[in-house]
């Protein structure tokens, strides 16, 4: 059944099929909570009804293989935990992916997983911390090539405000949850990403690599206007 609004009702979840001609992209299913069935009919039924590709975040293993089995196509990306069904062609939109350690790596396979999904030209820059600042210094080159770039750093979260100083592109800024007692499981970093001294850091929330992706994917959208 489909309701007058543009969505479906399949008694346990009304995927938004209008979401695809609002922003660009199909509604996009968040996993935790939500049994294997219960995403495989939503997945199902966003297959059938939009033409982009169809996205499950945060979806372990286990689920995903049931997911995967029940609708034929899926690619996983197990790092990421992204569960993905007809990832877009890239567009030429470059973003790079710059994380300050290891420890943040989940958080940016995130952000490049969805990013690449839904058609970004992605690069990925790794254990760049401010910590040894000429390791992101030899990045410049790269980072130049950037329509966008995402911070991903947890501790003192100073690596969004060095990365806003050196380039003149978008800057989205993501917290992580890393770090020791005075970190606050993101909380430091998050409020010293707010408070940055490069004027106009986009921030999202705490360990949200798929917010960053999003909001670059919307930065790409506009551009392609």
């Amino acid at each position: 059944m489909t309701g007058g609004e543009g969505f479906s009702d399949l008694g346990y979840a009304r995927p938004d099929l209008g979401r695809e001609h609002r922003s660009g992209l199909p509604e996009i299913v968040y996993g935790p909570g939500k049994t294997p069935d219960a995403i495989a009919g939503v997945v199902g039924e966003l297959l059938a009804r939009n033409t982009g590709p169809v996205l499950v975040t945060r979806v372990e293993a286990a689920p995903a293989a049931e997911v995967a089995t029940a609708v034929p196509g899926a690619s996983y990306d197990p790092a990421a935990r992204l569960l993905a069904w007809r990832p877009a062609p890239s567009r030429g939109f470059r973003v790079v992916v710059a994380s300050a350690g290891t420890s943040d790596a989940p958080v940016a396979a995130e952000a490049v997983a969805v990013g690449a999904a839904v058609g970004l030209d992605v690069h990925e820059i790794r254990d760049v911390g401010v910590a040894g600042l000429h390791r992101l210094l030899a990045e410049r080159e790269v980072l130049a090539t950037a329509d966008t770039v995402v911070c991903v750093a947890g501790m003192e979260g100073a690596l969004a405000s060095v990365v806003g100083g050196l380039v003149g592109c978008p800057v989205v800024a993501v917290p992580t949850s890393v770090g020791y007692g005075a970190a606050l499981e993101g909380v430091t970093a998050l409020l010293a990403m707010l408070s940055s001294c490069a004027a106009g850091v986009a921030v999202v929330n705490i360990d949200s690599g798929f917010g960053a992706a999003m909001a670059a994917h919307r930065l790409a959208r506009a551009a392609g206007r």
